[in-house]
């Protein structure tokens, strides 16, 4: 017996098939879960009694338990604290944009690509989210944006706690969840998945060829800076993070986005304006520089240099823009609500905090 959110459509047939089910109400049962957000077989009136009992004999539905919220009045970012069953923490965030919501969901409980300058790096990552736990990410923000907006939620960003792509085959079957007609049924190009950078996943990415949208946390200009904050690069020099992307590129035809975090003193020096812009001047690509969010556990701050890095560029014909912050009164960054309920727990425990960066 497990969770009915769990399953892709053509996984949710086979096991229909096997325990003898017609394997045709599928679709019905996929388009009542997740069109109409019903949350029982006995609601669903198209099954029979036996069909009802054989279903609740494979399947349960759960959820996820939100235990804390906070809402940036001015831009109206609305993040979760969420409980997972095993008592882990993850966070979603909502947020509102001239095109409509997004939600930026949580792949993995910490993360073990241990980015220097990241929150959610600051603990090592202890599992990957399940498929149910990423769908149900989704249906809460859903839920919350149809009861307090009266609107739907029109995009999903992967971007949240953990590496995507570490967490492959599990991203792979939620992708199918969402956007299939009968399930969620949100567009491919209404979805990004962020990576730092594994080469192979990026690659096996676009032959799927799903029309999913991809974003690159590049963060450096050459190998020496990114070595020094971000450990992966080790594995996968720029050199073959360029490979992979321009593969990526070719096989998909879709334009990438190079996301870039300007650190103060680290990063964003005219001179590494002047070797980023020689880096992705022939990408089929947009770069989104993103002013640093401070994390108190490290001694990184934000870019005073925001605005001469952003000419740099333009000056060089890349297709730039500036990210907008928001959720800047709720502990914007991903990762920090997080932490601080960690710290909390620690705190009340009597255990020293400063076990989070020993984790790495």
């Amino acid at each position: 017996m497990n969770s009915i959110y769990l399953h892709p459509l053509s996984s949710l047939k086979q096991i229909l098939k096997a325990n003898k089910i017609n394997q045709n109400i599928a679709e019905l049962i996929f388009n009542s879960i997740y069109q109409k957000s019903i949350k029982s077989f006995k609601e669903m009136t198209f099954l029979s009694n036996f069909q009802i009992t054989k279903l609740e004999e494979l399947f349960f539905f759960d959820s996820l338990t939100i235990i804390q919220s906070q809402t940036d009045s001015e831009d109206l970012t609305t993040k979760f604290l969420i409980k997972l069953g095993d008592n882990n923490f993850i966070e979603t965030v909502v947020m509102k944009f001239d095109y409509g919501f997004s939600v930026c969901i949580t792949s993995q409980v910490g993360c073990n690509m241990a980015c220097k300058f990241c929150a959610s790096g600051l603990i090592r990552k202890k599992r990957n989210l399940a498929i149910n736990e990423m769908v149900l990410q989704v249906l809460k923000a859903i839920e919350f944006v149809k009861q307090q907006y009266k609107q739907n939620l029109s995009h999903i960003v992967v971007m949240g706690i953990g590496e995507p792509f570490d967490n492959y085959d599990n991203l792979i079957a939620f992708l199918e969840i969402v956007t299939n007609q009968k399930g969620l049924n949100i567009a491919s190009t209404k979805i990004t998945v962020s990576t730092c950078g594994l080469v192979d996943k990026i690659k096996a990415f676009a032959d799927l060829n799903n029309r999913v949208n991809l974003a690159i946390s590049l963060h450096a200009p050459n190998d020496s800076i990114r070595n020094q904050i971000m450990p992966i690069n080790k594995k996968y020099p720029i050199a073959q993070l360029m490979d992979a992307i321009k593969y990526f590129i070719a096989k998909t035809n879709k334009r990438i986005a190079i996301e870039y975090i300007l650190i103060e003193n680290v990063n964003d020096s005219i001179e590494n304006a002047i070797e980023l812009a020689a880096l992705v001047k022939n990408l089929y690509c947009y770069l989104n520089l993103i002013p640093y969010n401070k994390v108190i556990e490290t001694n990184y701050c934000a870019s005073t240099k925001v605005n001469q890095f952003f000419q740099v560029l333009k000056e060089n014909k890349i297709n730039v823009t500036v990210r907008i912050k928001k959720g800047n009164k709720i502990d914007a960054a991903c990762g920090q609500l997080r932490v601080k309920k960690l710290r909390e727990e620690n705190d009340a425990k009597g255990i020293d905090n400063q076990s989070f960066n020993k984790s790495k």
